[in-house]
């Protein structure tokens, strides 16, 4: 690869890559970049900013050697990044927040119908010419109307997934910061005041229909829903995941759904993506998505368009408009 301004490890959806190329010179990576081909290039000198995927591991080692000044994630997590040793080093980190709200919200919800209405059985049965016509009993599912969901976290992307819950008649219940609890008052509710309820977390659990999770991923939510938390949900219960893969113990997920400790699970997202826990793909009560939360043209271009406004203001060593880590200027 030949020195730029920019390193692309993935290009950009339009209009990201026509902002960085007007900006000064753009690398793009021309495959899949491994952990010590990235450290490397950054630590070379010939890049002054990395334009990165959440598949791309910033870790303190790889920090202490780099010599770029920053770093835009086209994500709004940021999980791959070390935060701590990213400031430590003077490299700026920004995201794409705000952005995915709606389109995470829909999956959520594409994820419950799907998982509870049995519809890639369905789709598969359909197409392979096994309908002979309707049958009092064929591919039996679950009521959506008139059951619990319950909501870990209730940031942006929960709220929203509230919202259109609510539109189809579930009872909906929360726990703001699981596994901890944090009292959220009325004010805080806003426009759910009233028709939402706030539960601790195991109460949560064991309450809930469908648990749906959207909390970030730290220390405190790795494998926030292991075999403990599985066992404690209902048998007819179906897991939601739109957040982020290592919040739920994959393994353990395979586990309880082989054996029935809970009916079914939507996921958009995998503990070790793109690589899926031994068993999961070959059960029928799932539904597994290939990390589209964000996956409509507007939302990929708004975040491209973020993403490379981060990475031009980085070049022109400004604050970039969606930062993590502004104090790292400072430091």
């Amino acid at each position: 690869m030949t020195a730029a301004d920019f390193l692309v490890t993935t290009p950009l959806p339009d209009p990201g890559m026509r902002l960085l190329e007007a900006a000064g010179s753009v690398t793009v990576a021309e495959t899949r970049m491994s952990r010590a081909q990235l450290a490397d290039a950054c630590a070379s000198g010939d890049y002054r900013v990395v334009v990165a995927q959440l598949g791309d591991e910033f870790d303190a080692e790889l920090l202490d050697r780099a010599k770029i000044t920053g770093i835009s994630n086209f994500a709004v997590g940021y999980n791959n990044i070390d935060i701590a040793a990213a400031t430590a080093n003077s490299i700026v980190v920004g995201n794409t927040p705000g952005v995915m709200t709606d389109a995470t919200a829909d999956i959520a919800l594409l994820l419950i119908l799907a998982v509870a209405r049995r519809c890639v059985e369905a789709d598969t049965f359909v197409r392979s010419g096994e309908f002979h016509g309707w049958e009092p009993e064929l591919l039996l599912g679950h009521d959506v109307s008139g059951r619990t969901l319950g909501l870990a976290g209730f940031g942006r992307i929960a709220r929203a997934t509230a919202r259109r819950a609510l539109a189809f008649g579930m009872t909906v219940v929360f726990a703001p910061r699981p596994p901890g609890d944090r009292v959220v008052n009325e004010d805080e509710l806003g426009e759910f005041a009233g028709l939402v309820q706030q539960l601790p977390w195991p109460e949560l659990v064991a309450t809930s229909d469908y648990l749906s999770l959207h909390v970030p991923l730290s220390a405190e939510t790795r494998h926030l829903v292991d075999a403990s938390v599985l066992r404690s949900m209902k048998r007819s219960a179906i897991l939601i995941n739109t957040a982020r893969g290592p919040i739920v113990d994959e393994q353990a997920l395979v586990t309880a759904l082989r054996d029935g400790t809970i009916a079914g699970a939507g996921l958009d997202v995998y503990e070790d993506e793109p690589r899926l826990a031994p068993g999961l793909a070959e059960l029928p009560n799932t539904v597994l998505l290939p990390h589209i939360g964000s996956a409509t043209v507007p939302v990929r271009a708004e975040m491209a368009r973020r993403c490379a406004e981060n990475a031009v203001a980085m070049l022109r060593d400004e604050l970039p408009p969606y930062p993590v880590n502004p104090e790292a200027r400072a430091h």
